[in-house]
Parts: C-alpha cells; sequence; structure tokens
C-alpha cells in the first residue's frame, strides 16, 4: 500500500500564494504519474494538475499561468505552486500517485486550501 501525505494548506489573502506538498511511500515514485485534484464544497472534484515521469505537466485551464507543479523524485514529493490565488481556488485538495501499470491511484487525506480576507 502505498501512503500519500498532503501538506501546506491554510488560509491566504486574494492574491497571494502558498506551496503545497505531497510526500508518497512508493518505491518507485520516479515512475509515477503524480497530480492534484480539488473538491470545493457541493462541486464535484476537478482535476487541477498532473506531472508524468518525465516531468511534463498538464493543467487545468482554470489554473493555467497560476499554479506550477513540479516533483523531486529524490525526496518522493510532489509539490503545487499556487500563485495568484483568487477566492474560487478555495477547496480541499487531494494529492494522489498513480501506478502506470495498472493505472490504480493511491489518494492522500486532503489539505484545505481557503482563499479569503
Amino acid at each position: 500500500q502505498v501512503q500519500v501525505v498532503e501538506s501546506g494548506g491554510g488560509l491566504v489573502q486574494p492574491g497571494g500564494s502558498l506551496r503545497l506538498s505531497c510526500v508518497t511511500s512508493a518505491s518507485m515514485f520516479s515512475i509515477y504519474t503524480m497530480g492534484w485534484y480539488r473538491q470545493a464544497p457541493g462541486n464535484e472534484r476537478e482535476l487541477v494538475a498532473t506531472i508524468i515521469r518525465g516531468g511534463s505537466a498538464d493543467y487545468a485551464e482554470s489554473v493555467k499561468g497560476r499554479f506550477t507543479i513540479s516533483r523531486d523524485n529524490s525526496k518522493k514529493t510532489v509539490y503545487l505552486q499556487m500563485n495568484s490565488l483568487k477566492p474560487e481556488d478555495t477547496a480541499v485538495y487531494y494529492c494522489y500517485a498513480e501506478y502506470p501499470l495498472t493505472r490504480k491511484k493511491y489518494w492522500g487525506q486532503g489539505t484545505q486550501v481557503t482563499v479569503s480576507y
């Protein structure tokens, strides 16, 4: 079983920044696809960003140019740098690790991000 643990959420004012971290116990972390979803109250879970083993990343249109996903394979960690935050970015952010051969996803418990004055 792969453990996934997020951290870094909190309260930030509009226009501010936060960096989320996600560390895993995956023994072959470098081959995993990593990503972040978010879910706001009353909304469906939304894919925010993904990064594959080679480092290529994709983003939801709503966060392009503001969020950056990156990975440090030596630390088995993926990051989500969030800049120019908006109130509509408020949600619980979930990290996942996907084993590419089976497409099985392992999820973290989520971290709350609140953008408000």
